[in-house]
């Protein structure tokens, strides 16, 4: 206790007793040019920091980001004006720079523990760093790329017709660039493995429900199929919103009934519940799929708009509990918010009833590439675009309109 109480009045002392052997102008002018010294060491260090052979001293981002970067137009361009590390990702204001330097501490520790000293592992800890950047540049409304582009000073009828449509329509909402352009200078993460947080909840709800025997349902959540309750054979998998029948349930284990079609061409390993649409419901195992024993055979018929033929198949499989609910609504819920929060923000959001089921998939997988949805989730919104389409409902706004067009957004 007393050499704390000693320190303490020696620093009071020091800092506030008059000095008797040294003049207060001597004082001040010493105090005057520390600061100055220190202050040009200060920001002499901000701006080494901020060099592009700094960042790249680190051979994590030599080797990962550099040859990313060198394709892009941010690197080399007609016009010679050559984007470094800090142009995008250190804040030009004082302040935010200097909080931003504090948060770097957290990539320069990820370094030092090996999270990603390699190739693998970078493209693993990806997601994380492109997430954590991609919240800064929406929290901040994409300030540093503002710097450089700005929506006055576009021309727009230099544009293509199709980025002009998409650019004032950015430009009339003050859109944030990371909106669209996410990858323009580096390789997206890949989402293979994400989960999105909205499947606990039918998870959840599934569980839930109480499953009887010789009722309908719809699969929930894509899972795999089985030849016998013990769930060892798998004979294949079973996609989001597939009704089928429950026959049986024991041990956690549910035996279902699929009634489907297939067409009549290779293995016809692909079933679908709607016949002439593209929307699949099950895929079988190829050894499984031609199996007399397990699939019943039914009537054949020709799609008149492609003239292939197909045939009505039906049979039993295996499914692990919980997996099952007796309405798809709450699913459909989640898809529709996650259409609008994903596909509205570069361009005009079609109806999904302004294309067919046959053509909803070509035109959805020109355009996930840009969004950040996972497999499960794009291929849930896949679904109820394919469901929600002009083969099952009137399109309100009619054929062909531009409401229903669906613009190509490129970085």
């Amino acid at each position: 206790m007393n050499a704390i109480k000693g320190l303490f009045n020696w620093l009071r002392r020091l800092l506030f007793k008059p000095s008797t052997k040294i003049g207060l102008g001597l004082l001040i002018i010493i105090g005057f040019a520390g600061g100055v010294w220190f202050w040009a060491g200060f920001n002499a260090g901000l701006k080494a920091t901020n060099t592009e052979e700094f960042c790249l001293s680190c051979h994590t981002m030599e080797d990962n980001l550099l040859p990313e970067l060198k394709k892009t137009v941010h690197f080399k361009n007609r016009s010679g004006v050559r984007a470094v590390c800090s142009d995008c990702h250190v804040p030009h204001d004082f302040t935010a720079k200097v909080a931003r330097k504090m948060q770097a501490s957290r990539e320069v520790l990820s370094e030092l523990m090996g999270d990603i000293e390699t190739r693998d592992k970078f493209k693993d800890h990806r997601i994380v760093l492109a997430q954590r950047e991609w919240g800064r540049f929406k929290a901040n409304d994409s300030k540093e790329c503002r710097s450089c582009h700005d929506y006055d000073s576009m021309d727009f009828d230099k544009m293509r017709v199709t980025s002009q449509m998409i650019m004032r329509s950015a430009a009339e909402r003050d859109a944030s660039c990371l909106d669209c352009h996410k990858g323009i200078a580096h390789e997206l993460p890949n989402t293979e493995g994400m989960h999105n947080p909205a499947f606990d909840s039918l998870l959840s709800e599934a569980r839930s429900t109480k499953i009887k025997d010789g009722q309908n349902y719809f699969n929930i959540v894509p899972q795999d199929l089985y030849t016998s309750e013990d769930r060892k054979t798998k004979a294949g998998s079973i996609e989001i919103a597939a009704p089928v029948k429950v026959l049986a349930h024991k041990d956690g284990a549910v035996q279902i009934e699929l009634d489907m079609w297939r067409k009549n061409k290779g293995f016809g390993r692909v079933w679908f519940t709607n016949f002439g649409l593209n929307i699949p419901d099950a895929i079988i195992e190829k050894d499984l799929a031609s199996d007399k024993n397990l699939i019943t055979a039914g009537e054949a018929k020709e799609d008149p708009l492609t003239g292939l033929e197909w045939q009505k198949v039906k049979a039993q499989f295996w499914v692990a509990e919980g997996g099952l609910m007796d309405s798809i609504e709450p699913a459909w819920d989640i898809a529709s918010q996650t259409y609008s929060d994903s596909c509205s923000t570069c361009h005009r959001q079609p109806d999904p009833s302004g294309h067919d089921a046959n053509q909803w998939p070509g035109l959805f997988s020109g355009m996930v590439g840009f969004t950040n949805l996972d497999n499960d989730s794009a291929g849930m919104v896949l679904k109820y675009l394919q469901l929600h389409s002009s083969d099952f409902r009137k399109n309100p706004q009619g054929s062909g309109s531009p409401e229903n067009t669906f613009q190509a957004a490129r970085p």
